[in-house]
């Protein structure tokens, strides 16, 4: 079985989009009808997420597919991705990929990271909306396009792509219960245990723009270091 971890903070904006990515991923025809169960773990949520993801619980949209929602709240997305991942273990999954509510991932994601062949698969993503960044959102994205490494042997770590084999996983002790670069423990943890890596940019995931960043350090706030480098650009040129 291949799990797969979405954590998720009052999502309600994103979270029917990224379910109904994951469930097409989850689909492909490349998994040869293996099993996919989703854990959502809302963590902490005030708005319409339940609700949304409760949508896409109970039943099977397939005849190898299931949707799971945890809730918990410790408003910690390291400990919700771990949450999230013992669940998925606990029902014998082989292979855990993690994505985040705010993200789209393509409909051959699973299949990409498997076809690598390796323990580890750290993702690139792409944006493709840029409209929160008001002030000046081609400048941003012109920016963006320029300073970052979307293809292979990039060495970008993010939660928004990954994927990692359960036996790794477990060895490397899981996700630590950290408010933010969660994700970046982890790789560094699966690397000082000597899991194979593919930094790739096959497995495909387009995320928002957001410039509300949910999680202090993370890619929110990275993009608002670009814009900030983007606005400054002009006059140092």
């Amino acid at each position: 079985m291949i799990g797969i971890v979405i954590p998720a903070h009052d999502e309600e904006r994103y979270l029917a989009a990224c379910l109904a990515a994951v469930s097409q991923a989850a689909c492909h025809a490349g998994l040869r009808g293996e099993s996919v169960c989703v854990a959502v773990v809302l963590d902490h949520c005030r708005d319409n997420s339940r609700a949304i993801a409760m949508a896409h619980a109970g039943g099977l949209h397939g005849a190898a597919y299931r949707v799971d929602v945890l809730e918990v709240d410790v408003r910690n997305v390291g400990a919700a991705r771990a949450a999230g991942a013992e669940c998925l273990l606990a029902y014998g999954a082989r292979w855990l990929a993690f994505t985040d509510a705010d993200t789209v991932v393509a409909p051959d994601w699973l299949v990409a990271q498997l076809r690598l062949g390796v323990e580890v698969v750290c993702g690139t993503v792409a944006v493709d909306d840029w409209s929160a960044h008001h002030e000046q959102p081609l400048l941003l994205s012109r920016h963006f396009d320029a300073a970052y490494t979307d293809c292979d042997g990039h060495r970008h770590i993010h939660g928004a792509n990954l994927g990692v084999c359960a036996l790794a996983y477990r060895t490397a002790g899981g996700f630590a219960p950290l408010a933010c670069s969660e994700d970046v423990a982890l790789v560094r943890a699966l690397e000082r245990c000597g899991a194979s890596f593919a930094w790739s940019a096959a497995p495909r995931v387009k995320t928002s723009a957001r410039s509300d960043a949910r999680a202090r350090g993370g890619f929110g706030d990275t993009l608002l270091q670009y814009a900030a480098a983007a606005m400054l650009a002009p006059a140092v040129a």
